[in-house]
């Protein structure tokens, strides 16, 4: 399906739902939903060298734009507190082409959508086979040190990246870690850190 001069063959979304902790703790914060979105894109670089990779990042915005539709969706009234995004580069192309799909100008709209982020956002980039799985970090949106919101999702999808595509992936999390405890910055004290107002 053609989406603004993209070639979009699929889209994913997964949508993770946690309770307790790895030894069965639950704190009186709620559950912990871990939204994933990802579409697996043609990549227009595939087997070439290009100078010029303004094919991917010319219509960044529109991506973002949709990508920020769907996480809001997933997350169902519940606000995002952290995110992170990844491209997994099918073999035949660069991992150069996956960060052209993590621009800023993708990932803005993303934050517009979201509500707002004033933190970087967090990301990785590899090249891999079908079914290749890869590390979604995830931080606080709105103040890099708060630790208890540290984490990663690891996705994986059976028939994604073909060889000629980027899987392009965004992630956000409702929450910090259930029973996080290493003291440091906390989520409702994070107004005023970092520079932020």
């Amino acid at each position: 399906m053609s989406f603004h001069g993209y070639q979009i063959r699929k889209w994913f979304c997964l949508v993770e739902d946690t309770l307790t902790n790895e030894a069965g703790m639950s704190d009186d914060l709620g559950p912990l939903r871990r939204v994933v979105v990802a579409a697996a894109i043609r990549n227009p670089y595939a087997g070439t060298y290009s100078e010029d990779l303004s094919l991917v990042v010319a219509q960044s915005p529109a991506l973002g734009a949709e990508f920020g539709r769907r996480l809001v969706a997933a997350l169902a009234g519940t606000p995002a507190q952290s995110y992170g995004k990844s491209a997994l580069v099918g073999t035949d192309g660069e991992l150069e082409h996956g960060n052209a799909f993590l621009t800023t100008a993708f990932a803005d709209p993303v934050r517009h959508a979201l509500g707002g982020g004033k933190a970087w956002i967090t990301s990785t980039g590899k090249r891999g086979a079908l079914g290749a799985s890869i590390d979604v970090p995830l931080a606080c949106k709105d103040a890099l040190y708060v630790r208890s919101h540290y984490d990663t999702i690891t996705v994986s999808f059976a028939d994604a990246p073909a060889p000629d595509e980027v899987l392009v992936i965004f992630a956000v999390a409702t929450r910090g870690r259930i029973r996080a405890r290493l003291g440091g910055l906390r989520h409702e004290d994070r107004r005023g850190a970092d520079g932020l107002t």
